[in-house]
């Protein structure tokens, strides 16, 4: 299947960075978000990144112009209606992402392929709300989507060979690697990841370790770019805990279990870069 329109569902963080990968590898790209004000916030955020790469001579100032002609933001989920892949990047709350995919099948295109943008949630549920669902499969990107170079491709038992190979084409021509992973809780890099990050804070917790041990040890000690209080930071910690939660609620694992750190953490609003303070401190980052 040829794709030149791309959808994307949501234009936070995520959901602008994928819109931005996509118009700058060639194609029209439609973004939507559920209001005028956070939709403009999303689009800033990508117009800032361009302007960026230009003042760093990363980028030809024609080539952003370009860029952003290919971009076109809505309010209005009915403008999917023309569009070969539509990828969606909402919060993760199961059931706010079935209404989005019982939607896109109802507008989408016979043909469309949809992907899910899901770090931990179970795309085989997701793509039992469509009546395409050999045509739903999990495309997970990696913050911040224009740097990272991975693509996660989730099949699931229903997803088809068809939309598979059609998945990992689009990923490969956004300048991604793909790799893939079966439907299981948080996939093949979470799965990894998560029990890292929630040891080094049981550790801190039961004061095993200073902060900037743990950080030292996995930075100095095994060549990782940053430590895992401080991915967890960069994550957010809400975002952390929900994975988490639905890691644990899927597999009873108890290495999945969120510590009472982290929840408390997260009940106080001290949820990482985002607000300013998660396990350090980002006064700077937080006003700028």
């Amino acid at each position: 299947m040829e794709i030149k329109k791309v959808g994307v569902v949501g234009c936070g963080l995520m959901g602008a960075g994928i819109a931005q990968s996509c118009a700058q590898s060639g194609y029209q790209v439609v973004v939507s978000e559920i209001n005028e004000e956070l939709l403009n916030k999303g689009l800033g955020m990508i117009k800032t990144q361009l302007a960026k790469s230009v003042e760093k001579g990363k980028l030809a100032k024609e080539d952003e112009v370009a860029i952003l002609g290919r971009l076109k933001g809505t309010t209005n989920i009915e403008d999917f209606a023309d569009c070969d892949v539509v990828v969606e990047a909402v919060v993760e709350n199961m059931e706010l992402k079935k209404k989005v995919f019982a939607d896109l099948d109802r507008i989408c295109p016979a043909h469309a392929v949809l992907g899910t943008n899901t770090s931990c949630l179970s795309v085989t549920e997701i793509a039992m709300a469509t009546k395409r669902p050999d045509q739903v499969i999990g495309t997970h990107f990696f913050n911040p989507v224009p740097v990272m170079k991975l693509l996660e491709v989730v099949t699931t038992i229903v997803s088809s060979e068809e939309t598979l190979n059609t998945v990992k084409s689009f990923g490969e021509s956004l300048g991604k690697t793909v790799i893939t992973a079966k439907d299981t809780p948080a996939f093949i890099v979470n799965r990894l990841l998560t029990p890292l990050m929630l040891e080094a804070i049981r550790m801190l917790e039961a004061g095993l370790a200073t902060r900037e041990d743990i950080g030292n040890g996995m930075v100095l000690g095994l060549n990782h770019p940053m430590g895992p209080l401080t991915l967890a930071d960069f994550v957010g910690l809400d975002t952390m805990f929900y994975i988490t939660e639905a890691m644990y609620a899927e597999t009873k694992d108890p290495k999945f279990a969120a510590p009472l750190l982290l929840k408390r953490m997260v009940t106080a609003g001290h949820l990482g870069r985002k607000t300013g303070k998660g396990f350090y401190e980002y006064t700077r980052l937080a006003a700028s």
